[in-house]
């Protein structure tokens, strides 16, 4: 059997606690990282004018590549060692920030945002191995990684208020800088406070496997994003059928190689599936909910960045409160029943942002948020906690990876689904509602922020009409997006319930 070398330092309780303050602040980073960008999509829109698909990649490619790369850097973390692999990543990501804030076109925005994935996939996978094999007693593992999942969801709640600042006194791109003095003080207190953590005998490196996850996902999702912007063309079907292809080859791959990238006979067991799943999907409505609530609160409400980042101070104290109280409820009913009662908030909240209109207050808006974000941080909280208790330790670098990878895919997904369904509606609705000449019209169809441009260079009435028929598209995407959201939650929800049963039976 393999055994994890740990520095015995790390027995000592005070170095535990600090390993773990140390510990959150890539996580920290990640997490705004996710949410911090969605509120920069104006005044990014205005200047560097990309397409709607472009939009959604400078959005969405961060998570795609992090979530394809995950187990890979896992297994080259258990190799290398997971501290020097997170020093590495830190450095890396504030090279690759500054890169994006400084980029002067959609296409280098999306390939720097790519580079930021690529850091961020080496980040990720030390945090919760180290977690795993610092806190051995499982009461203290828990609160450990109840406080990883505060520190996630805190970083993801504060991002709109740190972006809206920002954005309120300096330009677009300063939104991928505040990341870089969080790195600065990762690589200060990080050789002293983290213990060195390794696998003597690690997994061997796959990468056809990688090769094949990355040509799956991005093959599917630019056949969906082609098909939203441009509708039913031979370029998406082929590049869909690629990925699906893509897809069935790693799976197939995985079922033979002695030593898989991940044991997808895993999934076979309805409890692992199900945590991974509750993960995944709680990450794909809280991506996809912000991507519409942050343009909606500016471009259709007209706040400015900063107060529509202060309106959402509500749905961060339910965040925080309801990460904090999670497990304490899963030790009670059970981990199962506290994913399904996070979906179930999850749908209502999805349900409550598919009513929201053009001339709908903010307090409505602000409020499905609440209930959606609180509902899905405790489906992230116990569900992480599910997928990790199941790990033996001397997987825990790959293994960390499974979990992370479906949070990163959820993050990514969410605004790729969501966002394309918004988009294919948004554009139908512009085109039949405006009699615009063609090429402002093919700018308007483009973005919300492409079509307010449009209509104040038109000024005057014209310029008017266009703001509000633009407007009512925007809403009329995301009630159709909200809605396939909170339907697409109800079944998921109804299985967990199903599944549940007292977490100390279900894990025995």
């Amino acid at each position: 059997m393999r055994e994890v070398v740990v520095e015995s330092a790390v027995e000592r309780d005070q170095n535990r606690w600090l390993a773990l303050a140390a510990l959150t602040l890539p996580v920290l980073i990640i997490s705004m990282d996710a949410t911090i960008l969605g509120f920069a999509i104006p005044e990014l829109s205005t200047a560097l004018a990309p397409s709607s698909s472009q939009l959604l990649w400078i959005i969405d490619v961060y998570s795609f590549v992090l979530a394809g790369l995950l187990v890979t850097m896992g297994i080259v973390g258990d190799r290398i060692g997971r501290r020097r692999l997170l020093l590495i990543g830190a450095a890396a990501f504030s090279v690759a920030s500054v890169l994006a804030a400084f980029a002067p076109s959609a296409e280098a925005l999306i390939a720097a945002r790519a580079l930021l994935g690529v850091a961020g996939a080496t980040l990720m996978p030390s945090t919760l191995a180290l977690i795993r094999n610092v806190f051995t007693d499982d009461q203290e593992r828990q609160m450990a990684i109840a406080i990883w999942a505060v520190a996630f969801s805190v970083g993801a709640a504060i991002g709109p208020i740190v972006g809206g600042f920002l954005l309120d006194h300096y330009w677009w791109g300063s939104v991928f800088l505040v990341g870089v003095p969080v790195t600065a003080l990762l690589l200060v207190v990080g050789p002293r406070l983290l213990p060195e953590s390794r696998d003597p005998d690690p997994q061997p490196f796959d990468i056809p496997s990688a090769v094949l996850s990355m040509v799956a996902m991005f093959s599917v999702v630019y056949a969906m994003k082609s098909f939203a912007e441009h509708g039913t063309s031979t370029v998406a079907w082929i590049t869909l059928a690629v990925g699906l292809v893509g897809g069935y080859r790693f799976v197939r791959r995985q079922q033979r190689l002695d030593d898989p990238m991940i044991d997808v006979g895993l999934f076979r067991i309805p409890r692992f599936t199900m945590a991974i799943s509750g993960n995944l999907v709680a990450c794909f409505g809280f991506s996809g909910s912000m991507y519409f609530v942050a343009q909606h609160l500016q471009l259709v409400t007209g706040m400015s960045a900063f107060r529509a980042g202060l309106s959402l101070l509500p749905s961060v104290a339910a965040t925080i409160l309801v990460t904090l109280s999670a497990p304490a409820a899963a030790r009670r009913i059970g981990t199962f029943r506290v994913i399904s009662l996070g979906l179930t908030a999850g749908a209502v909240g999805f349900f409550l942002l598919s009513i929201v209109g053009a001339d709908s207050s903010t307090a409505q808006i602000v409020g499905s948020i609440l209930v959606l974000n609180a509902g899905l941080s405790a489906a992230m909280a116990v569900a992480v906690d599910g997928v990790m208790s199941a790990l033996p330790p001397e997987r825990a670098g790959a293994g960390a990876s499974v979990s992370e990878t479906a949070n990163e895919l959820g993050i990514a997904l969410g605004t790729a689904v969501l966002g394309s369904i918004a988009a294919t509606v948004y554009r139908g609705e512009i085109a039949d509602a405006t009699t615009l000449p063609t090429e402002a019209l093919e700018t308007a169809r483009e973005t919300l922020g492409a079509a307010q441009s449009v209509a104040s260079e038109l000024g005057g009435a014209a310029g008017d009409q266009l703001v509000a028929v633009a407007n009512d598209a925007f809403v009329a995407g995301t009630q159709v997006a909200a809605t396939v959201a909170a339907l697409a939650f109800v079944p998921l929800a109804i299985w967990a319930w199903m599944l549940g049963r007292p977490r100390q039976s279900a894990e025995r």
